[in-house]
């Protein structure tokens, strides 16, 4: 299986790493049963709904933590609802593309910021959350074969 250097790098010297103290958000999605897990973690800034800051926990393979890794860099300081944007296509293709059988690392990631976002807009029901967001996560976890977290 052939990974290109940006995923090498983001495995070997991933981005963003670690535990969040008190986030505003979490979103933990996969299944140990299956191997790959990603817990994604966010500080959200009330006012603007921007992302100050993200962590990530992923146990997996080298290519969910070089996913994890890279999609961290690709939110902080997005809006909410741009982050939301952010698809598993473009997570593989700022990662210069993915071996197949590894795409699934990817909608982990995607499904991981919608899961994060939906507990924001849970615990701030004040809010209008983005409109098709619990369909956005049910699509996931449908084409997501470790999604039975």
């Amino acid at each position: 299986m052939q990974y290109s250097e940006k995923v090498m790098e983001h495995f070997a010297n991933p981005r963003n790493a670690g535990v969040l103290e008190d986030p505003d958000a979490v979103g933990e999605v996969g299944s140990p049963r299956c191997g790959d897990v990603m817990k994604i973690s966010l500080k959200i800034n009330d006012a603007s709904e921007t992302i100050e800051d993200i962590r990530f926990q992923t146990f997996g393979c080298g290519a969910a933590i070089a996913v994890s890794s890279i999609f961290t860099e690709m939110v902080k300081g997005k809006h909410i609802h741009d982050a939301l944007r952010i698809s598993n296509d473009d997570v593989v293709q700022e990662l210069d593309g993915l071996p197949n059988v590894k795409v699934h690392c990817s909608v982990l990631a995607e499904e991981g910021m919608a899961v994060a976002i939906q507990s924001y807009y849970e615990a701030h029901p004040d809010k209008t959350p983005p409109e098709g967001l619990q369909e956005k996560i049910d699509h996931l976890k449908s084409i997501d074969p470790h999604g039975d977290a």
